[in-house]
This record gives C-alpha cells, sequence and structure tokens, in this order.
C-alpha cells in the first residue's frame, strides 16, 4: 500500500518538477457514518477523469506523516486506473470491479489515522483526491455531516466544496 500511495506522490513531485508546480491536494472524498454506524466512502472526482487507485492506508497515528510511517496495517489498494464517477460504498468494501487487494484489519482501528487517496492519471496528472482521519474524527460527527478536508461538514457543503475544487 505504502509503495502504491508513494508511487502516486513520486510521479507528481517528478511531474511537478519538470512542469514547474505539483499535483493540488483536492477534497473529492469524504467519509461519513451510515445509520448502523459503519463508515462510509463518498468519492467525488473530477468529471469523468481517469484516476490512479484509490487506495486507503491505516497507519498509527503516532508514525502518521513520517517519512517511514510503516506499513499500512488496516486498508486496502486498488492498482491500476479507472473512471470511478461518483460513487459511494462501506469503507472496507469498494467496488467489486476495482479488484481491490485488501490490506490488515478490515475494520477502523483505535489510534490510527486513515488516508484515502487517489491521483488523476492522465498526461496532466493535476490533482490528488484525498481525505485523512481518523475513528475519533467519524465518531463526532452528527447525522448528516461528512469528514473531509480536515473538518467535518454537511453532505450538501462537501458536494459544493468537491464541484468547485474541479
Amino acid at each position: 500500500m505504502r509503495r502504491g500511495i508513494v508511487a502516486v506522490a513520486g510521479v507528481a513531485a517528478a511531474v511537478g518538477l519538470l512542469s514547474g508546480c505539483g499535483a493540488e491536494d483536492l477534497p473529492l472524498v469524504a467519509v461519513r457514518v451510515d445509520d448502523a454506524g459503519a463508515a462510509e466512502v463518498v468519492l467525488r472526482p473530477c468529471g469523468d477523469d481517469l484516476v490512479r487507485g484509490p487506495s486507503l492506508e491505516g497507519v498509527p497515528s503516532s508514525r502518521f506523516g513520517q517519512e517511514d510511517s510503516g506499513r499500512n496495517v488496516s486498508g486496502w489498494v486498488a492498482r491500476g486506473s479507472r473512471r470511478p464517477a461518483d460513487a459511494e460504498f462501506p469503507l472496507f468494501s469498494p467496488p467489486g470491479a476495482w479488484q481491490v487487494r485488501p490490506v490488515g484489519e478490515q475494520r477502523l482501528l483505535p489510534g490510527h489515522t486513515y488516508q484515502l487517496a487517489f491521483g488523476k492519471d492522465e498526461d496532466n496528472y493535476e490533482y490528488t483526491g484525498l481525505v485523512t482521519f481518523t475513528a475519533a474524527d467519524l465518531a463526532r460527527l452528527t447525522p448528516g455531516q461528512v469528514w473531509a478536508d480536515d473538518r467535518a461538514m454537511s453532505l450538501g457543503e462537501f458536494e459544493e466544496l468537491a464541484e468547485d475544487s474541479c
């Protein structure tokens, strides 16, 4: 998993160096909690863009953000490119057509930070859709809220934010 995110980041950095600017992190993915308490993904890529991934990485919060945060202990990897369109699915059950490889425990772990990310996969690698969260962030959400852009907001606010980001 880490290699996948590192590869996406490496491609973004290389293109950024060559073009004079890097891929922009955009709030195109959110996480919410359904009525039964299960985490769900709300994915809003730009138009019909071809994207690489997405993937979910969960690492101990004490190591998140470090150059070597260790191995992914709770998540999944969807290799290759796809045109996912708008999608909503359980956090640990992405669409079957994505041919996802589970990594580690398939549940939210306390004390872990999660990052769900995908990147535009075309000649002009422009953006990464990204959300970072913890189980505690999701536990604080009220009905109708999602976690995106490092904060809680209504689903409508997220939809507008994602649309404006494209």
